[in-house]
């Protein structure tokens, strides 16, 4: 049976949990936070670091962000398509609510989406043509979809392309204004499958960023197809930061670079400690003006692991101490990677790298 786009939302609508309901946000009245020392803007990357699965509302986004301090965030796309009646945002949600019964994971794709992002170091299902490895690539374990599943993500991608072109930029700044009055910007928001996209669908990727005050959008790099992305954000001179892993070289972003004036990188500390076995400084010192945030998480050299910040062998005081004093005003995104240890909640260990992060600037 055909659904149309109304009947498709209120079919999904009605398996999202209550929390996850597309109900207004509500208005904080708590303090506002303020996670910006010495003008270095501390940040998170969220939902995210929360564990609670793209899918999350922008109201418990908030609410989190509050109750630690924090001020700026990277933001996934997913809350906000949410917000915004996304037949597919609807249908992830739903599907997480019922997947977090049973183990609290990350969602799995839904129709008309690739899936987002299962965690920084793996890839995403249903990936991207010619993503470098540990990057937005393959099924992970899943195996290949059968024809029906295939013409199912088809026909459901479709609808998401339609559905995207019908958005009101005044509803995207409705959901900004509560970040607002909250006292959170969004600085950066990132976009799961992106070099998926239509031509269309990458003029509403920014236009859409831009309505949410965002300075940059970022995304996976995909290696080969920066070049058409990069396009698109000289078009709306809007920066795009490609987040790489450990795989990901200096020669590669510079390469990047060279491929349109806006394309600049989101530039992980620990993971380009883990990958390159040396310092991000001399790069940092080189290329700062193409660098629309940094990731701090602390890793091991040689591929090691993340560990709690101070552990490890990422440099986080100095690259925060070069930001402060070189007045580089883009965001330093707290990136929760390391294991919770036993007594402990993710919420308390966040609270911790904030506490470094601060220390390290006052």
């Amino acid at each position: 049976m055909k659904y149309s786009r109304r009947e498709f939302g209120q079919i999904a609508l009605a398996g999202v949990p209550a929390a996850l309901s597309l109900e207004s946000l509500p208005t904080f009245a708590a303090a506002k936070p303020n996670s910006q020392w010495a003008g270095v803007q501390v940040g998170m990357n969220v939902p995210y670091n929360f564990g609670t699965g793209n899918y999350t509302t922008g109201d418990d986004i908030i609410s989190r962000c509050v109750q630690l301090g924090i001020s700026g965030v990277e933001l996934r796309a997913q809350p906000v398509e949410l917000f915004l009646g996304s037949p597919a945002a609807i249908a992830g949600a739903a599907n997480a609510g019922r997947g977090r019964g049973r183990r609290g994971a990350e969602p799995t794709a839904t129709p008309g989406e690739t899936a987002p992002a299962r965690g920084e170091g793996q890839p995403a299902a249903g990936g991207e043509a010619n993503a470098a490895p540990g990057r937005e690539g393959g099924r992970r374990g899943r195996g290949p979809l059968t024809p029906e599943q295939e013409a199912a993500r088809k026909a459901a991608a479709e609808e998401t392309r339609k559905w995207r072109g019908g958005v009101s930029l005044d509803k995207v700044k409705e959901f900004r204004k509560k970040f607002n009055d909250a006292g959170i910007l969004i600085e950066i928001v990132k976009w799961d499958g992106i070099f998926n996209f239509s031509d269309d669908e990458l003029d509403y990727a920014f236009q859409v960023s831009n309505a949410l005050g965002a300075r940059a959008l970022s995304s996976e790099i995909s290696i080969g197809q920066t070049r058409r992305l990069g396009q698109f954000a000289d078009k709306h001179k809007m920066q795009v930061g490609y987040h790489g892993h450990t795989q990901v070289t200096p020669a590669i972003w510079e390469a990047t670079f060279a491929e349109a004036k806006y394309n600049a990188a989101n530039l992980d500390l620990g993971h380009f400690v883990a990958g390159n076995n040396t310092s991000p400084v001399p790069f940092l010192k080189q290329h700062h003006d193409r660098i629309t945030h940094v990731h701090v998480k602390d890793r091991k050299l040689n591929n090691g692991p993340n560990v709690p910040f101070g552990q490890g062998d990422t440099p986080i005081k100095e690259v925060l101490q070069l930001m402060r004093d070189n007045k580089w005003r883009f965001q330093a995104t707290i990136e929760f990677e390391y294991p919770v240890p036993p007594g402990s909640d993710r919420m308390a260990e966040i609270a911790k790298a904030i506490d470094y992060c601060k220390g390290c600037l006052v």
